[in-house]
């Protein structure tokens, strides 16, 4: 089928048959709408190019052994969006406007849905940018909406295998107070030059320190941290962390194991004390971590003992994704089915 070799799938982008789109203009969206063309003809004046009107989101599709497909926690995608356009003064998107487009771009492109058990999925981005020419620093008055789909494979070439993460005190993701909360493009560019001095030292990610106080883990680069200990789910609370829909859907299923949950602040020293710990975000679900190694202070933490993912980051792990492809009960109501 498509001559795509699915299990072999890297985390990148693929040509697809269509992409979806809609159009802000005069105060109302306009009906989303399928084009073949991958390009934009936008304005040099455009605001997403001069001041940062931009958002983003990214979710996925699956194929279930009974062939159907699921989209997974798409309302949820669609109220974060709507809260990126709130920080960043954008014209904000509707729920029906979001799930219409994004529905429609993967019921044209179905035939770019992994199989089951590939190992595979739909990766689903959803795009909003001001278009309007402005000179002067304030919001645009007209925007485009459009998604495009792409199979993928693991965003960790690793898959579910815990790799190590560094903490780099000389940078950081974003302020207290900021951008950081909201999925716009400016967060993530804040994050590359550490990302690469990371990869080149051989880690995975960057996992950052508070900006304020550099005592409290904030997040890794693409993704929201989490430890394991005394059957407790622990994740930070911070100013400027993402609100992680995965991360949000471990902390439900946790509770539903009967494992407590803390989101609270957590000190750097902690991380010596935790069982296990992960990466969690749309891409990888989670990413186990082998060790973290504070750089510039020369300490290092380990966490996996043995090189393998904790039993119960795994547990988790496997929930989901039964959650995701169909095998196991939705009982929050998380997945959309395509009919």
């Amino acid at each position: 089928m498509n001559g795509i070799d699915w299990p072999n799938l890297s985390f990148g982008y693929m040509k697809t048959d269509y992409n979806v789109r809609s159009y802000y203009k005069d105060g109302k969206w306009s009906t989303p709408t399928e084009t073949t063309s991958e390009n934009i003809d936008i304005h040099m004046a455009a605001t997403c190019l001069h001041y940062g009107q931009e958002a983003f989101e990214g979710l996925k599709a699956f194929k279930g052994k009974d062939g159907k497909i699921r989209i997974f926690r798409m309302r949820d995608n669609a109220l974060r969006m709507q809260a990126s356009c709130r920080g960043i003064m954008m014209a904000e998107l509707p729920v029906e406007v979001f799930e219409e487009t994004v529905t429609k771009a993967v019921k044209l492109n179905e035939r770019f849905v992994p199989p089951y058990e590939s190992g595979a999925s739909l990766y689903i981005r959803p795009l909003l940018i001001g278009t309007s020419a402005q000179v002067g620093v304030k919001p645009a008055n007209e925007y485009l909406f459009l998604v495009f789909v792409t199979p993928v494979g693991p965003y960790f070439k690793e898959g579910f295998k815990p790799t190590p993460v560094a903490i780099l005190r000389g940078f950081d993701r974003a302020a207290p107070l900021g951008t950081g909360t909201i999925k716009i493009g400016g967060n993530y560019a804040a994050s590359l030059t550490a990302g690469h001095i990371a990869h080149e030292k051989g880690y995975s990610a960057v996992l950052y320190l508070d900006a304020k106080e550099k005592k409290y883990l904030d997040e890794c680069g693409p993704a929201n941290f989490f430890g394991i200990k005394n059957n407790t789910y622990i994740t930070p609370l911070s100013s400027s962390i993402l609100p992680s829909i995965t991360n949000n859907s471990l902390m439900q299923l946790a509770e539903d194991m009967g494992i407590k949950v803390e989101r609270r602040q957590v000190a750097e020293d902690e991380l010596a004390t935790f069982e296990e710990a992960g990466q969690v975000g749309t891409a990888a679900v989670i990413s186990p971590i082998l060790r973290v190694d504070d750089i510039d202070e020369n300490k290092s933490y380990i966490i996996s003992k043995d090189g393998n993912a904790g039993p119960i980051s795994t547990k988790l792990y496997n929930k989901l994704r039964g959650i995701q492809l169909g095998d196991e009960p939705d009982t929050h109501n998380w997945v959309t089915i395509l009919e």
